[in-house]
């Protein structure tokens, strides 16, 4: 499979080797880029999806769901205050990653969903997870649950509900990265950290951003991540929103005020974009995806399809990660290509 957008990873990298907004944050003590004296930095405060949490101390045992999550730890350091992570093997290479090295260091706990049992076993004092990122109802899996079994949850702020029965998004999407960056920068006590991740990641953005088309030079694009009845698609809470927008493109699902949902086939058509971009992750590949796209007769006249620009992103890239900076860097490439 072609894959134009896979620099992502290295562009990455040399972001973070050069060395806000979001929600607000109170604590007590010193502003600290490692692990300070308890009593300097802690007890510390963070607002997570609307709820005021109180540590006392960093956590020791952290479990990671999902790839992204368990990356934004890496990218922080924190392989040491892990207990491991959880996540599918579908979600690409992770041996030529910028965060190898927490991958090695750190448990892979399962392949399978994450549960209360796995959590247990692992003597987690923290779950960093998300609403549809493991989190979830139906599976008897959620925060308050695991309260009462006297385990913590850190929320992914992609994934914060936003009253609008289980919608979810209370913030543009890299402003979600920026927020849990500096959060977890409190409660680690590693704040100099999260402050150069997170300049290093504004710069690569601000640099893609001049460099993208503005106005109606902006291609229409769609994010494809699967489905043939329905699409699943990305609304304005999704990390694809702000990927799409400030690599130069205009995102035709921003009006959905959710993070990843469905639409109706009819509204891809009448909104026709120039771009198409693929999720690529999970048991229908990339090719195969892209296969059924050209081939479903509804889209033929589409302007994506008769044109053939379709970029692959990963699933990595696409969700919140810190890969997403680099990720507006190589689609806002793919786009200026399409343009010439």
């Amino acid at each position: 499979m072609t894959n134009p957008v896979r620099p992502a990873a290295l562009a990455l990298a040399v972001a973070l080797a050069l060395t806000g907004c979001g929600a607000e944050v109170a604590s007590q003590g010193d502003r600290k880029g490692g692990s300070g004296a308890a009593g300097s930095h802690y007890p510390v405060t963070v607002e997570n999806c609307g709820e005021r949490k109180t540590y006392e101390k960093a956590p020791q045992r952290v479990v990671t769901n999902d790839v992204g999550i368990t990356e934004i730890m890496f990218a922080l350091g924190l392989e040491d205050h892990m207990a491991g992570y959880v996540m599918p093997d579908d979600k690409g290479d992770l041996t030529s990653v910028p965060w190898k090295g927490g991958y090695q260091k750190t448990e892979w706990l399962s392949k399978e969903t994450i549960n209360k049992e796995l959590v247990l076993d692992a003597r987690a004092d923290l779950v960093f997870a998300g609403w549809n990122y493991g989190f979830n109802e139906g599976e008897g899996f959620t925060p308050a649950e695991l309260q009462r079994v006297g385990i913590g949850s850190y929320l992914l702020s992609e994934s914060c509900r936003n009253g609008q029965g289980k919608a979810r998004g209370v913030m543009a999407p890299l402003d979600a990265l920026y927020t849990d960056l500096r959060n977890l920068g409190r409660i680690f006590d590693v704040e100099d950290r999260a402050d150069t991740l997170i300049a290093s990641f504004r710069k690569q953005v601000a640099a893609a951003q001049a460099k993208a088309a503005e106005g109606t030079d902006r291609p229409r694009v769609f994010l494809y991540d699967d489905g043939q009845d329905k699409p699943l698609t990305s609304g304005a809470f999704a990390g694809p929103h702000d990927i799409i927008t400030k690599a130069g493109g205009d995102h035709i699902m921003k009006d959905l005020k959710d993070s990843w949902t469905t639409v109706g086939w009819e509204t891809v058509v009448d909104r026709d974009p120039e771009v198409i971009v693929i999720n690529d992750y999970g048991d229908t590949s990339a090719d195969q995806k892209r296969k059924f796209l050209k081939s479903y007769k509804p889209l033929a006249n589409v302007s994506a399809i008769k044109n053939d620009r379709i970029v692959v992103l990963d699933y990595v890239d696409l969700v919140e990660s810190p890969r997403n900076p680099a990720a507006i860097s190589s689609l806002a490439a793919e786009l200026r290509k399409f343009a010439s």
